[in-house]
């Protein structure tokens, strides 16, 4: 340990992704040291297994920049190490002696369909977002161990928001790619998701329809406008209200358009449909508006079969043995400051306080931000060099991590025998996974083939 070592505070923060990175970068510049567990390989977090790999250039400007933060001598990173698997909750806050412990581990659970019992035909005819985004990203790895999935025509996604619009996409270059190939055509992913479906047909001479695929199809429990592609500004005039309805609804009807995708609106999953003991479809109920909720509506149910149902209706965080949960979220006493009920000096910042699963970290979007959405995630006009949505998502962040530097104000620094402890600790988990330093970490566990 340094002579700068000595007299300081030092914070474990878990997770590495954008909220985790940033809390290491503002606390470090505060003269905090930082251990950061992560529990994967890389800490890219949903950049790399959330966010579909057609964003090829804003994946490489996001690991960069989470590498700039955690490349840091006062970082000291711990990947393969999950807490509440290599690293018990209560030991980490009890036992080890951190000034202050943040929970920065996103939300990578998804949230059940509301359907009883459907959890039984999971990977029988029914597959969740999150294994779903995670293998299209890998799956062409030679290392890839995971579940592989068949994407089959007439798939059916139950969603309405960014990730479901993802899935969707998802869904159809599969389709389309196989279907193109099958013809003698070499198509690709990036292709189809730059140009469109219609578009890399017309350029092969082909009408889509000739193809011969029955189109995925995305239920959503309320109307377009009220899909939450787009953010009401705060405290909204009824003419902000319209336009930001407008934005969804071209939103909807661009990917309609451009990937060939259809949409059934009002409609919510009542039930499953099973035939020897696979799930061959839902039974939907219609419903109305009201309100703002999605009421029922009697004797309008109807049965819809499919090979696939794909559930992308929201993630929320993981269960981790010794964390309580209020709900589906950990037991926070104050959301806004992040603080965890029952343990002084343990604060939860980004998706895991929200419940939140997308890469934009639950800030507010403004009618600004819509448009950059349009532009920057579905690629309908020029496109930033870095997204704001990112840097939007960064700066909620850095506002929350205030409660935690005022929290580690009011306690003394650690000595230089507890700073020790701790590194020490550190050390042997570090030694017992093969991790010297960071760069080479990085370069040691990145896929030769990682697209």
């Amino acid at each position: 340990m340094s002579s700068h070592d000595q007299g300081r505070h030092v914070a474990a923060v878990v997770g590495g992704a954008i909220a985790g990175s940033v809390a290491a970068e503002v606390l470090t510049s505060a003269g905090v040291l930082c251990v950061v567990l992560e529990q994967n390989d890389r800490p890219y977090g949903k950049i790399e297994d959330g966010l579909p790999r057609w964003h090829v250039k804003q994946r490489k400007l996001e690991y960069e920049r989470i590498d700039s933060r955690l490349d840091h001598p006062c970082v000291h990173f711990l990947p393969r190490t999950r807490l509440g698997r290599d690293i018990d909750f209560r030991e980490l806050i009890e036992q080890w002696g951190f000034s202050v412990v943040l929970l920065a581990n996103g939300a990578w659970k998804d949230r059940p369909l509301p359907v009883e019992g459907i959890d039984e035909y999971v990977c029988k005819g029914l597959v969740y977002q999150n294994p779903l985004i995670y293998w299209f990203n890998h799956k062409n790895e030679k290392s890839y161990t995971g579940p592989r999935y068949e994407i089959q025509p007439g798939t059916i996604v139950i969603g309405g928001g960014l990730a479901s619009i993802d899935v969707v996409k998802v869904i159809q270059f599969e389709l389309y790619e196989k279907a193109l190939c099958a013809r003698g055509i070499d198509t690709s992913m990036l292709e189809l998701e730059h140009k469109g479906v219609p578009a890399v047909c017309a350029s092969h001479q082909i009408d889509p329809g000739e193809l011969m695929i029955d189109d995925c199809t995305l239920y959503y429990r309320r109307r377009a406008v009220d899909m939450p592609l787009a953010q009401f500004p705060e405290n909204a005039s009824q003419e902000q209200i319209e336009k930001t309805q407008a934005v969804r609804k071209k939103i909807l009807t661009r990917v309609m358009e451009k990937y060939r995708v259809r949409f059934k609106e009002c409609h919510a999953p009542v039930g499953a449909l099973v035939e020897n003991g696979r799930l061959v479809g839902l039974r939907f109920i219609q419903t109305r508006v009201e309100g703002g909720k999605a009421v029922p509506l009697p004797g309008s149910e109807l049965e819809v079969y499919t090979s696939l149902v794909v559930s992308s209706i929201g993630s929320i965080p993981e269960l981790i043995p010794g964390i309580e949960m209020k709900g589906e979220l950990y037991k926070f006493s104050d959301p806004e400051t992040g603080e965890y009920m029952g343990c002084e000096g343990v604060f939860g910042i980004g998706n895991v306080v929200t419940g939140q699963g997308n890469i934009m970290i639950s800030q507010k979007h403004s009618q600004q931000l819509s448009r950059r959405i349009l532009e920057n995630y579905l690629g309908l006009g020029p496109r930033d060099t870095v997204s704001p949505l990112f840097e939007n998502g960064e700066e909620v962040v850095r506002q929350k991590l205030e409660p935690v530097k005022a929290a580690i104000q009011k306690k003394p620094p650690l000595s230089t025998a507890q700073i020790s402890c701790i590194l020490e600790r550190v050390q042997r988990r570090q030694r017992e996974i093969g991790y010297k330093n960071y760069r080479d970490w990085i370069k040691k566990v990145t896929p030769p083939d990682l697209e």
